[in-house]
């Protein structure tokens, strides 16, 4: 039914059950895998002309880091299944499309994911990735809470 699916990660908790669910349904219908991480650049809001700055490369190298230890996690558990697996981290301050490009390029004929990543304010102001991800693409989405 499904040959390649995306399973895009944040880490979170939620995001994991839609890992282990892509996961074994992958395995039970002989699908491969693509996971994928999207790490958000560091926001720069300018306030003032006296900005201090942390060391941006750092700060993208570790959220970089973070991001290829959860995608290690999903490789290891597909793995375990005897899923291919692929990974791939991205950065972009626009996670969905991030997601999208990827589906394309990987030629993913479905894409699971969780119902949202983000908590609080952030989810407010920045809408859930999740929805655009729904609102975007052309292929099917299964969606985890």
């Amino acid at each position: 039914m499904f040959d390649n699916i995306l399973v895009p990660t944040d880490g979170s908790d939620l995001s994991e059950k839609a890992v282990k669910a892509a996961i074994r349904f992958a395995s039970i219908n002989g699908s491969k895998l693509v996971a994928i991480s999207v790490v958000e650049p560091y926001p720069i809001a300018v306030v003032s002309e006296a900005i201090v700055l942390p060391d941006l490369d750092q700060y993208e190298q570790q959220k970089r880091e973070l991001a290829e230890q959860v995608l290690k996690a999903v490789a290891d558990d597909a793995k375990e299944l005897g899923v291919t697996c692929e990974t791939r981290v991205a950065v972009s301050f626009s996670p969905y499309e991030e997601i999208i490009k990827a589906a394309k390029s990987c030629n993913c004929d479905a894409i699971f994911m969780a119902s949202h990543g983000r908590k609080g304010l952030n989810k407010l102001f920045l809408g859930s990735e999740t929805q655009k991800v729904l609102a975007h693409t052309t292929i099917p989405v299964m969606v985890f809470r």
